[in-house]
């Protein structure tokens, strides 16, 4: 009995001295995302969801509307009717291009009759041939202004049916530009349309990074609307001129993977992203404080793409300058290379980056 409390009392002792083992907290760490010498950062700039299609809907009569049938933000479909005219002045012409239709028909009629009595006649020598000609010139006269009077009546028909405004494709209402009641001139805009389908992701680009623009160019883009979420585009078109108040070049996207998800008018962010590697004449030029050393081998510390360790990589260096390093090899485009305190950590060690606060000061 006494052996049993003694093995008791030792495991509660034991058990009163173990702690529970915490995870140690990622170490921070001053990094640098480095790019080669030449090649600019990529460019993150502000952008806009626009539909690759608007055109603007318009009667093609003048006239004043008396009816509009949809709103800014509405969806609507090939062939609805969105806007109507007030057809009065219309209809009036239409019914005195049917009556100068009905007349000159009845002017054919009698001049066709003509004809062939005189015809029939002149076969007999019963009427001069000067008599004959007259009754052919009015029947050609007669079929000219019947011919005539049917284009007026198609054309007071087209007329009355323009006063009926459809969309012509599927689309949304993006803005309204006339209102009910107003006198419209033929082709004035009464709505814009936004076309359904593609979409385009719109930036205007600095000088800066013009040159790095390029037809078919990659890029990512992020949407405040869908947090969490981005989406791979390619630039689909460069304006070959700047805005003359801006001095910044539109650049048009349009994103590989289209989700219905992206809704027009949404604002973007748009990355570019570097096109391909750089050529080995370009080095990463880094700050001196950067370097380590593996053995006799220059070294510098890298946090790993895609998380929060360190891994020590073997480089090539080109160039000692006063501040700085070149390094020929070893490191790749947008990569985080610890810049302070190399020193201070090892291999594998999970880190917490921390940009540096002046990053031109690293390098002057």
């Amino acid at each position: 009995m006494r052996i049993l409390i003694v093995a008791c009392g030792a495991i509660l002792l034991a058990a009163c001295h173990q702690r529970e083992i915490v995870a140690p907290e990622p170490k921070p760490v001053v990094a640098l995302v480095v790019h080669p010498d030449g090649v600019a950062p990529n460019a993150s700039l502000p952008a806009q969801v626009q539909a690759r299609y608007s055109t603007p809907l318009s009667f093609r009569v003048g006239g004043k509307i008396i009816e509009r049938r949809v709103r800014i933000g509405d969806t609507v479909k090939a062939g609805q009717v969105v806007a109507l005219l007030d057809e009065t002045d219309l209809r009036i012409n239409l019914t005195t291009a049917r009556a100068q239709l009905d007349a000159a028909e009845h002017n054919l009629v009698y001049a066709k009759q003509q004809l062939d009595r005189d015809t029939a006649q002149a076969k007999a020598n019963l009427i001069a041939t000067a008599q004959l000609e007259q009754s052919q010139n009015a029947y050609a006269s007669a079929l000219a202004q019947r011919d005539s009077a049917l284009a007026q009546m198609a054309f007071a028909t087209d007329h009355l049916r323009y006063a009926t405004l459809t969309a012509d494709h599927d689309g949304v209402i993006a803005s309204e530009d006339a209102d009910t009641d107003q006198n419209v001139q033929a082709t004035q805009a009464v709505y814009h349309l936004d076309w359904t389908g593609d979409v385009d992701i719109v930036c205007d680009a600095p000088e800066g990074t013009l040159n790095s623009l390029t037809i078919g160019s990659t890029a990512r883009v992020s949407l405040p609307a869908l947090p969490g979420k981005t989406f791979e585009a390619r630039v689909r078109e460069v304006s070959g001129a700047a805005d003359p108040e801006s001095r910044t070049w539109r650049v048009k996207l349009t994103l590989v993977a289209p989700s219905p998800q992206v809704r027009l008018g949404m604002t973007a962010n748009v990355t570019f992203d570097a096109v391909g590697d750089a050529p080995a004449s370009d080095p990463y030029t880094v700050p001196a404080t950067a370097l380590f050393h593996r053995g006799e081998d220059p070294a510098v510390w890298v946090v790993r793409s895609g998380g929060d360790t360190l891994e020590l990589r073997s480089v090539t260096v080109q160039r000692y300058d006063e501040r700085t390093v070149s390094i020929s090899s070893g490191l790749h485009n947008g990569e985080r290379v610890v810049v302070q305190g190399v020193h201070a950590v090892g291999a594998g060690q999970h880190v917490q980056v921390v940009p540096p606060l002046h990053p031109e000061d690293l390098a002057s």
